[in-house]
């Protein structure tokens, strides 16, 4: 089976495997975070990092979350199919809508892991060896409040000049949120053996419990949603 992510694997057999995958670089926590009520204890997060294996499967170790869906934002209804969104003209990116309690992980946290480990948000339009704007950085805020905070971190970061370069990460309407097929909904758990996740994604799993300890868990949340 060759899928959207697979396709870079063609390209990435023929590089450096050692420089494959991004590198990890812990960004500063934001200091705009959501203000947290005792009361509220389920939100959700869509976020584009390329392909949607990797950032799933990262937010799956992150205790607060309780689920991880992978998915299409930016375009519409209509194309939200693999077949369709591969070609690039859609609108679309590959994403994943995060559910998690506000009380235990804050909106700015996620954002912090989304910088750091589960892509590189410098990269313009491409993600490793996947390229395209269905690989594009971007947040696609739920709210007023989700949007200021991702305006706002991303400011923060660019002018912290951690990453030495501008952030490529683009702050989208998000007009609905269409879950992939179900052979790609918690894909990195169940091929860990698969080439391109082997290369490109198990090492953010490992960046994650490394960086950020106090947040990672080993039993990961997968999801029972299906595709539409």
């Amino acid at each position: 089976m060759l899928t959207a992510c697979g396709l870079g694997l063609i390209l990435l057999l023929g590089q450096n495997l050692a420089f494959s995958s991004e590198t990890a670089k812990i960004v500063p926590p934001a200091v705009s975070d959501e203000q947290v009520s005792g009361s509220e204890h389920a939100a959700t997060a869509v976020f584009a990092g390329g392909c949607f294996w990797g950032v799933q499967g990262v937010f799956q170790h992150v205790r607060g979350v309780t689920d991880v869906v992978s998915g299409y934002a930016g375009g519409s209804r209509d194309t939200a199919q693999y077949n369709r969104v591969s070609e690039g003209d859609t609108g679309h990116a590959e994403s994943v809508q995060i559910t998690y309690d506000p009380t235990q992980i804050t909106y700015g946290k996620l954002l912090q892991i989304f910088f750091s480990v589960a892509h590189d948000p410098t990269e313009l339009n491409r993600q490793g060896p996947d390229s395209g704007t269905q690989y594009r950085s971007a947040v696609f805020p739920a709210n007023d409040m989700q949007r200021k905070i991702a305006q706002a971190y991303i400011g923060q970061i660019d002018k912290s000049k951690v990453f030495g370069a501008a952030l490529a990460t683009r702050v989208e309407t998000l007009h609905g949120f269409y879950p992939a097929e179900a052979y790609h909904q918690n894909f990195l758990t169940r091929n860990p053996g698969y080439p391109y996740i082997v290369i490109n994604d198990l090492p953010k799993i490992d960046d994650l419990k490394r960086l950020f300890p106090t947040l990672y868990r080993a039993q990961p949340a997968l999801t029972k949603v299906a595709s539409r």
